[in-house]
């Protein structure tokens, strides 16, 4: 039998689904959110169910949290340089603890 600390069975990852330009979809693992100047983001890693099938090399999507006029709530893609820059290294300050993060 497996000896798991309360952590660890306690953990249920917060998945978010999001569809490409082909209608795909494809699972995200939330692993962080932050505020950065008035605008709120989230940090996200493709999600495997079986931790050892996740690609070592996999990249992070910063996506930014807006809101329509409904005050719905959408996720939008940084395509400002700038801002990805700045939200991207305040992202791997705070999770360069926990993971090997290289730009």
């Amino acid at each position: 039998m497996t000896d798991m600390t309360d952590n660890e069975m306690d953990y249920t990852p917060d998945l978010i689904t999001l569809l490409d330009e082909d209608n795909n979809e494809h699972e995200f693992e939330v692993i962080d959110a932050l505020d950065y100047g008035d605008e709120h983001y989230l940090a996200l890693v493709p999600y495997a169910a079986d931790p050892d099938a996740l690609d070592e090399e996999a990249e992070l999507l910063i996506m930014r949290v807006d809101v329509d006029e409904e005050n719905e709530e959408y996720l939008s893609i940084v395509d400002d340089d700038e801002e990805l820059y700045n939200v991207g290294r305040a992202f791997a300050e705070r999770l360069e603890e926990f993971y090997d993060i290289s730009e």
